[in-house]
């Protein structure tokens, strides 16, 4: 998939993040906060992170499309060769990944799936995940996240 394919998917994605996106009952009256409505521009990235062993990340951006109630947050992520995999988890948001160096294993409700440099994995929401760095170098990648205020 090239980025010209990527970018057609990207109103398709949207419309995936839109699905569910109600109130989250498990937060408490009085504790919501919603982030800030995005507008276009160029967004760099934030301070390097650490992620947890031997695992970094940098965070772009967090706010909600002014198309609707729709959550947009972008982060990039390393991972070192040996890298305990990330925590299994599941979101109502869905989750894309971009391979930008390095091999990894998308594992989703079960299924690994390996990944290498320009390769684009996708999560929807509910569905329990985590990547993981399988190859013999660093990993890298991007992470776009669509879906409700959490």
């Amino acid at each position: 998939m090239d980025r010209r394919e990527f970018t057609g998917m990207i109103p398709a994605l949207l419309a995936l993040g839109a699905i569910g996106a109600g109130e989250n009952p498990a937060v408490a009256e009085g504790q919501r906060t919603s982030p800030p409505t995005l507008a276009s521009g160029v967004w760099k990235p934030g301070p390097l992170k650490v992620a947890g062993e031997k695992r970094t990340s940098h965070a772009y951006l967090t706010g909600m499309l002014a198309a609707g109630n729709v959550r947009l947050e972008m982060h990039s992520s390393m991972q070192e060769v040996g890298a305990p995999h990330e925590a299994i988890g599941t979101h109502l948001h869905n989750e894309i990944w971009l391979v930008r160096e390095g091999v990894v294993e998308l594992t989703t409700n079960g299924v690994a799936r390996r990944m290498e440099a320009g390769d684009v994995g996708i999560c929807v929401a509910g569905d329990k995940h985590f990547i993981q760095n399988v190859g013999a170098t660093q990993a890298s990648y991007f992470v776009v996240s669509v879906g409700p205020a959490e």
